[in-house]
């Protein structure tokens, strides 16, 4: 019996002294330490481009001249508008009313081409790997706008001779 402890009493000292030199160790490692995180990049600063802004000048003054034309053609349309509504479809008045109305699509298609034409400039640029230009984005931004609003009125006016 003595034996059997001596015997048990050095297998539990062996169990103590076991290298542990076959399991990684529960220290984090370098590629658990390092940041996920994306990298800060400055944002690309767009270089003055003298061609450029003289070209959204001319697109934004022939904007000016359409909607200035569109303006004039829309109060006109109002007016037949007003005086053809509740009359028959057919009538005189209603016919007028429609052709005033089919007047402000061709001076409307003018400023959406020139909106058009600018965002075509701005995916080109894009496209280059160029930096957004803040007054071509501008220039989109209001004439679009523009456009969109040139559009409500027309709707207006359509249903305003439907109803």
């Amino acid at each position: 019996m003595r034996r059997f402890l001596t015997l048990a009493a050095l297998t539990s000292l062996t169990a103590c002294t076991v290298s542990d030199e076959g399991y990684p160790s529960l220290l984090p490692r370098p590629i658990e330490s390092r940041s996920d995180a994306e990298p800060v990049r400055p944002d690309p600063v767009a270089t003055p481009d003298a061609a450029l802004d003289r070209r959204i000048a001319e697109q934004r003054a022939l904007s000016d001249a359409a909607a200035r034309r569109f303006q004039s053609a829309a109060l006109e349309a109002e007016t037949r508008v007003a005086v053809a509504r509740g009359l028959a479809i057919g009538s005189e008045p209603w016919v007028r009313a429609q052709t005033a109305l089919a007047d402000l699509a061709p001076i409307r298609g003018e400023t959406t081409q020139i909106v058009s034409s600018l965002e075509e400039t701005a995916i080109a640029r894009a496209s280059a790997g160029e930096a957004p230009y803040p007054a071509l984005d501008a220039a989109i931004a209001e004439l679009g706008a523009i456009a969109q609003a040139q559009g409500d009125r027309v709707a207006a006016l359509e249903s305003a001779l439907g109803g």
